[in-house]
């Protein structure tokens, strides 16, 4: 574990206020979830809960049927980093951080989807270079995206047309399902 040299105290409610240094640098956000672990050396640890995450193996399964039936390659995020990864290289992608943009659409709850090969597009996740056809919020209400789902073009000039919007639709719906219980 890595030291921070930050003390807190604990109120009277038992609350702790973690450091906003802290939150902006592990992407915490007001209304995010913490899961607590304890050890036998009486350390607490908290980690972001991601529910998307927790539903890795199925996505997994639910990106590799979608990249076939759609003929796309295919990401699944939290709204973090990758957590699956269909049609393209496992290793370059999964839990590479998503990008700015993409972590925007997924904040603002915005499907997007390209239709003209001449339409601005943006990235998906930082480091690679991967152009984005279509993003489909998983969300568990009208305002809040907990991941989403992403198409990856294939080539510069490609498009998506409405059978795959509505397949990605599908998959993400499903997952915020699985999620809702």
């Amino acid at each position: 574990m890595k030291t921070t040299g930050i003390v807190r105290r604990i109120d009277d409610l038992g609350r702790i206020v973690i450091p906003k240094e802290i939150r902006r640098t592990l992407h915490i956000r007001d209304g995010d979830s913490l899961e607590i672990f304890t050890d036998r050396e009486g350390s607490v640890v908290f980690k972001k809960y991601s529910p998307v995450r927790e539903l890795s193996p199925f996505a997994g399964q639910y990106s590799e049927v979608l990249s076939r039936a759609a003929s796309l390659p295919i990401l699944i995020c939290d709204r973090d980093c990758v957590v699956a990864v269909s049609g393209l290289s496992y290793d370059d992608y999964i839990d590479r951080k998503v990008n700015s943009s993409l972590d925007n659409a997924m904040q603002n709850c915005n499907n997007f989807f390209l239709q003209q090969s001449d339409a601005p597009s943006f990235q998906t996740v930082e480091g690679i270079e991967s152009k984005a056809l279509a993003v489909a919020p998983i969300s568990l209400s009208g305002s809040e995206a907990v991941g989403c789902v992403v198409a990856i073009a294939q080539e510069a000039n490609s498009v998506i047309n409405e059978t795959q919007v509505h397949l990605i639709n599908m998959v993400a719906e499903i997952l915020a399902r699985q999620i809702k219980g």
